[in-house]
């Protein structure tokens, strides 16, 4: 929400006001009407500079672990069964590659964050580009990730909740438990105070997948012995074009932090110093996911669950989805905030009920965040089988606003000179190359995607829409 006046030098603020100034002239929304605030009494002048200093608190560390909340999630929990389909070698390069191609579009979504100070959320980007159509089609991909991010959330919520009672409470019954928890948890507006629970959500999804390497370790020990648990480098025999695309798929939805990047960093007293962020989390999760694919993988073999915590065995997965709900519920909700501050902040645009800082601000707000969550909750129940639904999620989405979308930022925004430049003939290759990623993954990730969902339900292997059987 702009710059603290403690953290910028003079340079620094001139800077921003012509920086400003350009975005205004290319169509991108003031955080306030400033003629606006010129007409208010000195009260709502006090409740807006109040909600100014409240979402202009976050710094490169807070970034950071916000990023690993939204991001360190789901996703580790579904790496290993797309290395049982791609294979030892193949799952390393695409868990590798795919990560270090997320960490340069989202330095892209940072240079057009510093470049244009007032692109609050990916939609204002989308209108620096494309103009009013960019801005409402981002709008409303962006709505409806963030809604799908929210319904994957319910969805493990509730297979842990089965995994971990092993009663016959209708499945239906743990899907309303899980919206309920991810509602209370996004009622706090500031990412800078979600942060908070950041820490905790870290620690959850490390132990969670450190107990389940451990148990697969241990069991396969025991069970078979390690040399001959039935992994390969190769691809897996008979491996079929959606099987193999949703694997791929469900690796890149485990790198589908761009997407918040905007909104992050509009809250940081410091924007420059995003680049320290995505790095650190850029490596952590490269390490992570290619840790946890490999070892669950080498550890289980072809027969590994998703999520990854299934396969520690029955009384290990209750204690590893236990010790994972911290991560499942706080990252659901960081989805669900996000949503919140976009429609709620649309809606209130000129208004200081926008900073939720008064009792209107809070009613207007609540109602927001609970119309999203029980959005995603049916969602949730409709698509209710774990890896389609984080497929469909990247090819639909995540292709766009972590491949295609800065790529294309590159070309319209970034870019700087003559094309014959050397710099930018070579930046240039890169990007077509990050494009071409992204619209391959938004069509051939749809089509299995969709493929595979018809082929459950025409197979019976998963249960009917709010069924009280477990989800799959």
């Amino acid at each position: 929400m702009g710059y603290s006046s403690e953290d910028i030098s003079d340079l620094d603020k001139a800077n921003n006001k012509a920086m400003e100034a350009g975005a205004e002239k290319l169509g991108v929304p003031p955080h306030y009407d400033k003629d606006l605030v010129g007409e208010m009494d000195e009260r709502e002048r006090d409740i807006v500079e109040d909600g100014i200093h409240k979402f202009s608190r976050l710094g490169w560390k807070r970034l950071t672990v916000v990023l690993i909340v939204e991001a360190v999630a789901l996703g580790s929990l579904s790496i290993p069964s797309s290395f049982a389909k791609l294979g030892m070698v193949a799952g390393v390069i695409c868990t590798v590659g795919l990560g270090l191609v997320a960490v340069y579009t989202s330095h892209i979504i940072g240079q057009v964050k510093l470049k244009f100070p007032h692109v609050a959320h990916y939609p204002d980007a989308g209108q620096l580009m494309f103009g009013r159509f960019g801005k409402e089609l981002i709008n409303i991909m962006l709505i409806l990730e963030l809604l799908f991010l929210t319904g994957s959330h319910c969805l493990t919520g509730t297979i842990a909740f089965v995994n971990i009672t092993s009663s016959d409470v209708c499945s239906v019954v743990w899907g309303v438990v899980s919206a309920v928890i991810l509602l209370l948890l996004a009622v706090p507006p500031s990412f800078t105070e979600m942060a908070i629970l950041g820490y905790v959500d870290f620690v959850s999804i490390i132990a969670a997948i450190g107990i389940t390497i451990i148990g697969t370790g241990i069991k396969s020990t025991k069970e078979i012995g390690l040399s001959n648990v039935n992994w390969s480098a190769w691809p897996h025999e008979g491996l079929t074009f959606t099987d193999g695309f949703i694997a791929i798929s469900n690796i890149i939805f485990a790198y589908s932090f761009a997407l918040c990047q905007f909104s992050f960093m509009d809250e940081m007293h410091t924007p420059k110093d995003y680049v320290k962020s995505i790095w650190a989390l850029g490596i952590t999760e490269i390490i992570i996911y290619t840790l946890t694919g490999a070892l669950i993988y080498a550890f289980v073999g072809v027969d590994v669950g998703s999520p990854a915590l299934l396969s520690a065995g029955n009384l290990l997965s209750k204690v590893a989805f236990g010790i994972a709900l911290p991560v499942i519920f706080i990252s659901g909700s960081i989805n669900t905030v996000v949503l919140g501050r976009l429609v709620h902040g649309r809606i209130f645009k000129n208004s200081p009920i926008r900073f939720i800082n008064t009792k209107m601000g809070w009613i207007t707000w609540l109602a927001v965040i609970t119309v999203a969550t029980v959005v995603a909750f049916v969602i949730a129940e409709v698509i209710p089988f774990f890896n389609d639904l984080l497929s469909i999620c990247s090819a639909l989405f995540v292709s766009g606003f972590t491949f295609y979308f800065p790529a294309l930022m590159w070309f319209i925004l970034i870019r700087e000179g003559n094309w014959n430049e050397p710099k930018n003939l070579a930046l240039g290759a890169i990007n077509v190359a990050v494009l071409l990623i992204g619209l391959v993954t938004l069509v051939g990730g749809t089509y299995s995607s969709v493929d595979d969902i018809i082929n459950n339900y025409r197979e019976g292997s998963v249960r009917g829409v709010f069924s009280c059987s477990p989800p799959a």
